[in-house]
């Protein structure tokens, strides 16, 4: 039977066990990885997994079910569990389907299914030259191991409103780390990169010189005085902060009135000219995706436009309690029900490089490191552990760590200016970003 077919005979027990509504998710995934360090094979795992999970509404009142035995033998059981459970928990006024299911588009424009899947033999060729690059840089000396991953998975989802799509996603993957120096002076870092088709994957080889520069360019750190000044975000760290408004405008958390941007839709909360954008239809996007998690189709969505906070991250729910309509953000496992999150979100680039970026600052900080959670998302509070490097006199100068930076996300994003070096690389993207005015502890 036809998994479209299979979860539709699931909904349709669900029905006749009682259910006014129902849908149902089946993920099926494929994995292998291998892990190779200082020239020998450490780990190599492959897995295969299907997993069911059925959500059904009696009224205003909702239960979720998951197996990983899928079976339509079991479904009546499966079915009738999930309605009494739904039968005995608190009504939810903002419970149901989404209104907005609809077909699910054009799948295989999206180009999210790469037909190549390498195996054993291709990953630890490509390991071993990812960490045999790293190894080859002067002053590292020793390696955390280098790893290379594939994995494909299939979301199937079918409601009772009439929504029935799929589709697959594949993914390539390797990884770098090493260490420099020895005894308490040494330093570790990393790199790596991941792509929905093999084709676009970064060079191993390339990838773990990259963690070998980054390891050695750390040796010797000093720690600065507790000043403030502009502090400059890597590309690496700086979708971080997208990330921290992506959270902020997640329809759940202003419905609960969490969110310290609960009050600003409609109002300046970057600088001018900064455009925050969430495409979930970009081609071969790691996040990509046709539809969301209750079937509502996807498109491009400008967060926020020339500085101007324009919508929420919405599912059926959280839009219901606001008052809205779902913008197609929900997400699921086959365990629990949807709620919002964002997909392929990016920072719109500027037209500085970086040079240009930090040419004027007479003393700041680089951040290539971040550690910690020290933000609180009610009040944006924000504070973290750091490591980079100094800036003085507009170039990048000796490496620091062991430094907080402090401020609040509010004050930052108003004093956010990017530069032009934005590349996709990790489902949140941002080029270089620099916030004047930040409190820097150090010595």
């Amino acid at each position: 039977m036809d998994d479209l077919d299979l979860l539709a005979d699931l909904i349709a027990r669900a029905r006749a066990a009682g259910a006014d509504s129902a849908d149902a998710l089946l993920v099926a995934g494929t994995s292998l990885g291998v892990q190779r360090r200082l020239g020998h094979t450490e780990h190599l795992e492959r897995s295969e997994s299907r997993d069911l999970g059925l959500r059904v509404f009696v009224g205003r009142r909702q239960a979720v079910v998951s197996s990983t035995a899928v079976d339509p033998a079991g479904f009546a059981l499966l079915a009738e569990r999930a309605v009494a459970m739904a039968r005995v928990v608190p009504e939810d006024p903002f419970a149901g389907l989404a209104e907005l299911a609809a077909p699910p588009g054009d799948v295989a424009g999206l180009q999210l299914d790469d037909p190549t899947e390498p195996d054993a033999a291709a990953l630890l060729a490509r390991a071993s030259a990812a960490e045999a690059a790293a190894l080859a840089v002067p002053g590292v000396t020793n390696s955390e191991g280098a790893e290379a991953g594939y994995g494909r998975a299939e979301m199937v989802l079918v409601s009772s409103a009439g929504f029935a799509g799929r589709y697959a996603r594949t993914s390539h993957t390797v990884s770098a780390s090493v260490l420099a120096g020895s005894g308490t002076g040494m330093q570790r870092d990393y790199d790596y990169a991941t792509s929905v088709h093999l084709a676009d994957l970064d060079d191993a080889a390339t990838i773990g010189h990259s963690a070998g520069e980054r390891a050695v360019a750390r040796l010797n750190p000093a720690r600065p005085r507790t000043a403030k000044v502009p502090v400059l975000y890597d590309p690496r760290v700086a979708g971080g902060l997208i990330g921290h408004f992506a959270s902020a405008i997640n329809g759940a958390s202003v419905a609960r009135g969490t969110s310290f941007l609960k009050d600003r839709m409609g109002q300046r909360v970057f600088a001018p000219g900064i455009v925050v954008v969430d495409d979930p239809r970009r081609r071969r996007g790691l996040r990509s995706r046709p539809f969301d998690g209750e079937g509502v189709p996807t498109r491009e969505w400008l967060l926020a436009e020339d500085g101007v906070l324009t919508t929420w991250l919405l599912d059926a729910r959280s839009a219901r309690q606001l008052g809205l309509v779902s913008t197609g953000h929900a997400s699921r496992g086959t365990g629990g029900p949807p709620s919002p999150s964002p997909s392929n979100l990016y920072l719109r680039p500027g037209t500085l490089s970086p040079a240009d970026l930090m040419a004027d600052i007479k003393e700041g900080l680089y951040v290539t490191e971040l550690i910690g959670m020290g933000i609180n998302m009610v009040t944006g509070d924000y504070s973290r552990g750091a490591a980079g490097f100094m800036i003085r006199d507009g170039a990048l100068a000796e490496p620091v760590a062991e430094v907080t930076i402090a401020g609040t996300l509010p004050e930052m994003f108003a004093a956010l200016s990017r530069a032009d070096d934005l590349v996709f690389r990790r489902g949140t993207d941002s080029p270089t970003v620099r916030i004047d005015g930040m409190t820097m502890a150090g010595a």
